[in-house]
């Protein structure tokens, strides 16, 4: 099983491009769990709210994972959640790090909030590019200090669909056995 993860900051084309993926490459989509908290709860979300929303996006990736595809295409992973934490409430709880530390992603890919516009869909909340740059410099910084896998994904969305796709060929073509 190959485990790819989509992150940057929220209106960079994530979940589109998941099922970009998807279509092109087959594999199975892991969405992005705090989506579906606070469609459930019918509220913005709290600090006391980020264990459930992270144990929540685990349990997902884990269920996914159990289902061994080819491909795991992970919309998001832990790296948002607390990247999220610290953005709205200033901390995050230690134990998501060592979670999201002890799980292999063979490949990230690092989407770009330059070249696409921002799009309002009730959850998102950083509609100015300078706050989502800043989000984008967060995770390639963590991505750079833990020496993970990662390629950059820019451009407008024709760019980031054939980037992803050229970068996709190469790396399965890569670690076929």
């Amino acid at each position: 099983m190959k485990v790819l993860v989509l992150t940057g900051p929220e209106s960079s084309g994530k979940s589109w491009l998941a099922a970009e993926i998807q279509n092109e490459f087959g594999g199975l989509v892991v969405g992005e769990y705090v989506r579906h908290f606070i469609e459930v709860e019918q509220r913005d979300t709290c600090y006391a709210d980020i264990p459930a929303i992270a144990r929540g996006q685990l349990a997902w990736e884990d269920a996914a994972r159990a289902a061994s595809p080819e491909l795991l295409i992970l919309d998001t992973h832990l790296l948002s959640n607390i990247l999220w934490s610290q953005t709205l409430f200033g901390d995050c709880p230690d134990w998501l790090h060592g979670e999201l530390l002890k799980r292999q992603y063979d490949l990230h890919l690092l989407l770009d909030p330059q070249d696409v516009p921002w799009v309002d869909d009730g959850q998102r909340c950083q509609p100015q590019l300078t706050q989502r740059q800043d989000f984008h410099r967060r995770c390639q910084r963590w991505l750079q200090q833990h020496r993970q896998a990662w390629q950059p994904i820019a451009g407008d969305w024709d760019a980031r669909r054939e980037r992803t796709v050229a970068t996709l060929k190469r790396w399965l073509a890569s670690t076929q056995k």
